[in-house]
């Protein structure tokens, strides 16, 4: 598509793409010559775009554990994307999903400059990606009907859609055709029988198990219909204190969020680059205005700072953390912080729960690269479930190195803590103590269902599915 999009006119862009597998060969020299006779064809059909999928089984990284032929591929891929000779109009893509796998050198200027994450689909494009797979369908699913359904599939991605609304269609064929599994015969089937009903997709649901959640279950989820009148209130509360803790989150919850950053804003009004000597006064009433009408980057601090207009459309917070502490017994943080990254699902969640740590062999290595990916990709959310619990299973050695990457972490970056505790600020060792600032509304105390929403609960519970007899059912 990008090939195409490219293509002008009579200028038509070449498109090479490659697996990172074929380029391989057993024999020595090979896999380099094949690399050189790819670019030096791409070069000859120029412009053109290679494109290298998984990356990662082409360009590992170089170490002494890593076999020599590896080393010598990921050293001609090098040499021929930036060598002594020029690639020309010869741009070079590549694509993982382990960004930890690759060669360091690959990842600068000249090689790969642009790094492009593509995170999991939020609720409007899960909602559009349900309306391309269904549209086909006869009678088409109802528009409520799919806001649900984006409100319910949280984490899943595009081909997790396409898989869910296959699952519907065999659910509504197995509903109306129960005579196929049993029969040997082949079977005349009239399909403007067959009905799609809500039924259908959530038993599509049950079967259905997203690729986010097959490696690490993903910690958001929304308040379920027995729990909601009890913590909606409580939950629309923390919604608004986090806000002004981390006003990034207020962005989050808008719809019509506004996309794009400009450098400048106007052109015309820009100061010129080719004057000669300007003086002192001019410099300093150009800076002036530089200041007053543009944003800027700073990319230390990870957020984009806009002086002019309201500053609440490019927030930035000092050291953004947030801290639930429930009665011990209660049990509603556990709830409550899932439907908080719930209803943030855009930002990256990071979970630094203990079976995360203690999964791997290095609990230190993965607490390490947790958390620069989440400041790589901020703005974005680190998790520590219970926290009282987790300080004193993790030993004094990863307690230091957590404190010391937070306290690394830029100032202004939007890198959110978000963590849960039984246990009272009080009694709270020392260091947590230090990281959540009480007076600026980093600690959230949560309190026990009013009499009204316990009221709310038990009406919702007696008097409407208890009172009522069940559905009568027909053969």
């Amino acid at each position: 598509a990008l090939a195409n999009e490219c293509s002008q006119g009579d200028m038509r862009v070449t498109f090479f793409t490659r697996k990172g597998a074929e380029c391989l060969s057993k024999w020595i020299g090979e896999s380099e010559r094949q690399l050189r006779l790819l670019f030096e064809q791409a070069y000859q059909m120029r412009p053109s775009i290679i494109f290298f999928d998984e990356i990662d089984a082409l360009a590992p990284v170089r170490s002494n554990k890593q076999d020599q032929i590896h080393s010598s591929v990921v050293g001609t891929l090098l040499a021929l994307m930036d060598g002594l000779a020029s690639r020309g109009e010869v741009v070079v893509i590549g694509a993982t999903n382990r960004l930890d796998s690759i060669d360091p050198a690959l990842r600068r200027p000249g090689r790969f400059e642009r790094e492009f994450r593509f995170s999991l689909p939020n609720k409007e494009a899960r909602k559009e990606i349900f309306k391309i797979h269904t549209r086909d369908w006869n009678p088409k699913p109802s528009d409520n009907l799919l806001e649900e359904l984006a409100e319910e599939c949280v984490g899943y991605c595009g081909a997790d859609i396409k898989a869910l609304c296959a699952e519907t269609g065999l659910c509504a064929l197995r509903h109306r055709y129960p005579q196929l599994y049993e029969s040997r015969e082949r079977l005349q089937i009239n399909m403007d029988s067959i009905k799609i009903k809500a039924n259908d997709f959530s038993m599509a649901m049950q079967k259905t198990v997203p690729a986010s959640w097959r490696v690490v279950p993903s910690p958001g989820r929304a308040l379920s219909a027995i729990s909601k009148p009890l913590l909606k209130n409580t939950l629309e509360r923390i919604l608004q204190t986090l806000q002004r803790v981390f006003p990034h989150a207020e962005l989050a919850l808008k719809k019509d969020q506004q996309k794009g950053n400009h450098v400048i804003d106007n052109d015309e009004e820009s100061p010129s680059i080719s004057e000669e000597k300007p003086t002192h006064k001019t410099l300093d009433l150009k800076k002036a205005e530089f200041l007053t009408s543009s944003r800027y980057v700073c990319p230390w601090y990870g957020s984009i700072f806009k002086t002019a207009g309201n500053p609440r459309d490019q927030p930035t917070s000092y050291r953004p953390r947030f801290l639930l502490i429930e009665e011990p017994g209660s049990g509603q943080a556990s709830d409550l912080a899932a439907a908080l990254i719930h209803s943030l699902e855009k930002f990256p969640i990071y979970t630094l729960d203990t079976p995360t740590l203690f999964a791997s062999t290095s609990p230190d290595e993965t607490c390490v690269q947790l958390i620069r990916e989440a400041q790589r990709t901020a703005p974005s959310i680190v998790y520590v479930p219970q926290i009282s619990s987790w300080w004193e299973t993790v030993g004094p050695t990863l307690r230091s190195v957590f404190i010391t990457l937070l306290q690394s972490i830029p100032r202004f970056t939007p890198v959110l803590l978000l963590a849960t505790s039984n246990v009272q600020l009080r009694d709270l060792p020392e260091e947590i103590k230090t990281l959540f600032n009480n007076e600026y509304e980093e600690v959230f105390r949560i309190p026990r269902p009013t009499c009204a929403e316990r009221r709310h609960f038990f009406e919702d519970l007696v008097m409407k599915q208890a009172a009522q007899p069940p559905a009568l059912k027909n053969n």
